[in-house]
């Protein structure tokens, strides 16, 4: 009977990230991609379905889905037993350990964006079927990937799980949550694209020219918060560690600073913004108190910012001054004006200006 073993792979159970081990999300279409492989080797998948307590009758099922708990079984039975972590999705197979050498080799460099353009580099020493790349454009960094030869049965299940696995190991890497602004996919949307929304926050789009995942630039130049005897450790079972949803989000004050300046009208209050960074206002609350900020003092820093600039700069009347800083009424923004520089709107105008001339 197969049994649980160490994890020296980065990729047992990927698709099922994110997902609890009780609810049934994870598609039927992954796990016959994994029975496929095994038909490939010309090999009986039954004793690694049993293991995943996964009835057979279900593959015949496009609607079945299986918990993360039996993927994870089912995917790491079949590596072992295949001595493939691609699970058949390449014209070679990756003997087990493959995916955790690239992580050794990435893990010594002094940045995020260095670490994944290892990665990317090295993934292709290995598998020449597919190629990863890093690209940055303006504020947005992309993870996407060219497909060499036809993936064929594989295409859906390989594509996810690369994108997955990149993006968990990233995270994993600089400890913190990188949200997705989005991710692509060339194929056409599959029936249970429903789980999509789980696997890849920000949304998914299909019938693309390439798969590939979008996020902000700025983790790029992260430090990595991880070493050797770290990586040993998350190894030793690699999937909750590298695909966990990260409380700590080490770009969070910016990107709220980031959301006040170019969304005033979506960030008047908690529940705005929150909604807007895609997370519930508890946890925008709690995530800017573990960084030691708070919301209310960067409303406040932006609102500052933004009326000097108004007053320097412009000749607009005070009122659209405190109109443009995003407050409500000229009142209630001389009265903060005061409380941050000690003098009026009008007079700070004046001293201004005289200092100019």
């Amino acid at each position: 009977m197969l049994q649980p073993m160490p994890s020296r792979s980065l990729l047992p159970a990927l698709v099922g990230a994110r997902l609890s081990a009780g609810p049934a999300v994870t598609p039927i279409a992954f796990v016959n991609a994994i029975v496929q492989a095994y038909a490939r080797q010309q090999q009986n998948p039954a004793k690694a379905l049993a293991w995943a307590q996964i009835a057979p009758a279900a593959l015949a099922d496009p609607t079945a889905r299986i918990s993360a708990a039996q993927m994870e079984r089912i995917s790491g039975a079949a590596m072992q037993e295949l001595d493939d972590e691609a699970l058949g999705w390449f014209s070679r197979r990756l003997p087990w350990g493959s995916y955790g050498m690239l992580a050794r080799a990435s893990i010594s460099a002094p940045t995020l964006g260095l670490a994944l353009r290892r990665w990317c580099r090295h993934h292709g020493l290995i598998a020449d079927d597919i190629s990863l790349q890093l690209t940055v454009a303006g504020d947005t960094a992309t993870l996407s990937i060219t497909e060499h030869r036809p993936l064929g049965d594989w295409r859906e299940f390989c594509l996810v799980s690369v994108l997955r696995n990149i993006h968990g190991l990233a995270c994993w890497l600089i400890d913190s949550r990188i949200p997705l602004q989005g991710a692509q996919f060339p194929f056409a949307a599959p029936q249970h694209q429903d789980v999509y929304g789980v696997l890849f926050s920000g949304p998914s789009a299909f019938n693309t020219e390439s798969a590939a995942i979008r996020f902000d630039a700025r983790y790029l130049p992260l430090p990595l918060r991880r070493d050797e005897p770290a990586l040993q450790q998350m190894l030793q079972r690699a999937l909750p560690l590298t695909v966990l949803q990260y409380r700590r989000d080490r770009l969070l004050v910016q990107r709220v600073r980031q959301a006040l300046l170019s969304q005033p009208d979506q960030s008047h209050n908690a529940d705005d913004l929150a909604a807007w960074l895609k997370l519930s206002p508890r946890t925008l609350h709690r995530q800017l108190k573990d960084e030691g900020a708070s919301l209310q003092a960067l409303k406040d820093e932006v609102r500052q910012s933004r009326a000097l600039a108004l007053l320097l700069r412009t000749a607009r009347p005070i009122k659209q001054v405190a109109q443009g800083a995003g407050f409500q009424n000229e009142k209630s923004f001389i009265r903060a004006f005061r409380g941050w520089t000690g003098t009026s709107p009008a007079e700070f105008r004046r001293s201004g200006a005289a200092s100019a001339d």
